[in-house]
């Protein structure tokens, strides 16, 4: 399994103004770059996914995470190493 230094973000919840600023604000200030995100709403439901690098990050996973759900607590937030997640999906 090839090393990376990318992680993937959901985010899923009742849909309010600011979640893609509020989550990829706490992603800037842990210094983890967004690379990719995709995201829909249907219809009162939110829900995205990020693919974030994580090389230069100064924070854990783990701390990433909570950084994010304090960003927004009403919303079910998931951080995982992109290795876990392909192991994970892996048949």
């Amino acid at each position: 399994m090839k090393d990376t230094a990318r992680a993937v973000v959901t985010v899923i919840g009742k849909d309010t103004v600011g979640i893609l600023a509020k989550v990829s604000g706490a992603c800037a200030a842990s210094n983890a770059n967004v690379i990719e995100v995709t995201q829909s709403v249907l219809e009162e439901f939110f829900c995205m996914i990020m693919i974030i690098d994580i090389k230069e990050a100064n924070k854990q996973l783990d701390e990433l995470q909570a950084a994010i759900q304090a960003e927004v607590p009403e919303m079910q937030v998931h951080v995982m190493h992109e290795n876990i997640f392909n192991s994970m999906h892996r048949i």
